[in-house]
């Protein structure tokens, strides 16, 4: 293991310090540097010559770095090392900014997630490894390099189990779109548990960017139901799907989303107390809620095992298979 390197750029590196961690490592060094007209400039500090290097940058907008700039220094972060001999390079960006801009959805409309791939792979990135994508089918058809998408399935459910002893439980999507996503996490549940679990699905509209429609496909009364989502942003389709599950009689409404943005409304979904908690994966902070009962609301789950032991399976052409079953993940030492 001695070729791989790990690099992290920006705000990224806090994060990443927990993966070299599991890995047994430390970062790669690098240097960045600003300058006054807002340029920006990132080189490794060490010959990547020949070696497998791995790039931790997650594309989501903060305060002081839009996910256009944060997109932007990635790029040519991995162009630089591209130019300088990296033998193999591979980009972990658990949320990938504009992944959610798949299709024309208007007329004249930009399929931006497609733009992304080519200014990845015109820059020599081999390979994205991206969390719980928003939709795989699309992401997989626009790029033409190697992608992998991790899932956070296990370590929902790792959370998850021991409050669903002795509850029926139902897995619900909140969307019919989301239905596959749901279907993949009922079918994992289940083998964990041992026993049949069903699914239910909400009827969506978005018209004007209002979302409307609360009918219930399937049976959820006197269950304990598991909202499955990828994305949580306003958290108005939680609160609807909520919502409609305590009016269809469900016990208990507990819900996980990948990825949490929480952008403006989110605050006040939260504090409607629709459902009891709200599971996240911890690779995006929570800097969009204050500090105090509304973040109680959000329990973050740890990732850093998982993305450890993806880049540790693909360093070694290991299969990454067993990574959407397994779980917890042991300490890692490479």
């Amino acid at each position: 293991m001695s070729d791989l390197l790990l690099f992290a750029l920006g705000r990224s590196r806090d994060f990443a310090l927990g993966i070299a961690a599991h890995l047994g490592t430390g970062l790669a060094d690098h240097e960045e540097r600003e300058f006054e007209d807002g340029e920006h400039k990132a080189r490794p500090l060490q010959s990547v010559r020949g070696r497998d290097c791995y790039v931790y940058h997650n594309l989501y907008g903060e305060p002081g770095a839009s996910a256009n700039d944060k997109l932007c220094r990635l790029l040519f972060f991995c162009a630089t090392l591209r130019q300088n001999g990296a033998g193999r390079l591979t980009v972990i960006s658990p949320y990938l900014a504009y992944a959610r801009k798949d299709r024309q959805t208007k007329p004249r409309d930009p399929v931006t997630s497609r733009y992304v791939a080519q200014l990845c792979e015109a820059v020599g990135i081999d390979r994205m490894v991206v969390l719980d994508v928003h939709n795989p089918a699309a992401f997989q058809n626009a790029f033409r390099i190697e992608t992998v998408i991790l899932t956070a399935a296990p370590l929902f459910l790792q959370r998850l189990l021991p409050r669903l002893s002795g509850e029926e439980a139902v897995v619900v999507s909140p969307d019919a779109g989301g239905a596959k996503r749901a279907e993949a996490f009922r079918e994992l549940l289940e083998r964990r548990l041992q026993r049949a679990v069903p699914l239910a699905f909400l009827e969506k509209k978005r018209s004007g960017g209002v979302v409307s429609g609360d009918a219930v496909v399937g049976e959820v009364a006197g269950r304990f139901a598991v909202i499955v989502d990828d994305i949580v942003a306003t958290g108005t389709t939680l609160r609807r799907a909520a919502e409609a599950l305590h009016a269809q009689g469900a016990k208990r409404v507990i819900a996980c989303a990948t990825h949490g943005l929480f952008t403006e409304g989110a605050r006040e979904v939260l504090e409607s107390g629709v459902f009891e908690s709200l599971l996240v994966c911890d690779t995006i902070p929570p800097f969009r809620l204050p500090e105090g009962p509304v973040r109680s609301r959000v329990e973050p789950v740890e990732t850093a095992p998982l993305l450890a032991e993806a880049i540790r399976r693909l360093h070694a052409d290991l299969p990454l298979t067993p990574l959407a079953s397994e779980g917890p993940f042991p300490e890692l030492r490479v």
